[in-house]
């Protein structure tokens, strides 16, 4: 998994699903125990999904409070503008207008203008 996808996402959720499939592994671990190289393999990825768990809980902790931080450095009327329903009204109407003027789907071509293409191309 790539790191950067690992990171957009909502660290706190990845962290427990994290967390729980290491969980799982050490579990599994014990399970075989008798078996010191699958038990060792299992614990090895147990240790390393516990760990990148708890690192992901820690960075979104780190997430969240830089983002109340930031949060509590904008000025009201800012905060106000930026979440007032003609505000929400504006973005959403300027997202429409680039998603249509972007994603203008070409017509399909008519059986025509298929055999004209085939005719040309011998």
């Amino acid at each position: 998994m790539a790191l950067q996808r690992l990171l957009s996402g909502d660290p706190s959720k990845s962290s427990k699903v994290y967390l729980a499939i290491g969980a799982l592994s050490l579990v599994k671990a014990i399970a075989v125990r008798n078996d010191r190289e699958r038990f060792r393999r299992e614990l090895f990825d147990a240790g390393l999904f516990l760990g990148a768990g708890l690192v992901l809980r820690r960075f979104g902790r780190m997430k969240a409070q830089k983002r109340q931080e930031l949060e509590s450095q904008l000025p009201n009327w800012a905060a106000d503008m930026v979440t007032s329903e003609s505000a929400s009204r504006g973005l959403q109407t300027l997202a429409k207008r680039q998603l249509r003027s972007g994603s203008e789907p070409e017509p399909e071509p008519t059986l025509g203008d298929r055999a004209r293409s085939v005719l040309s191309s011998r």
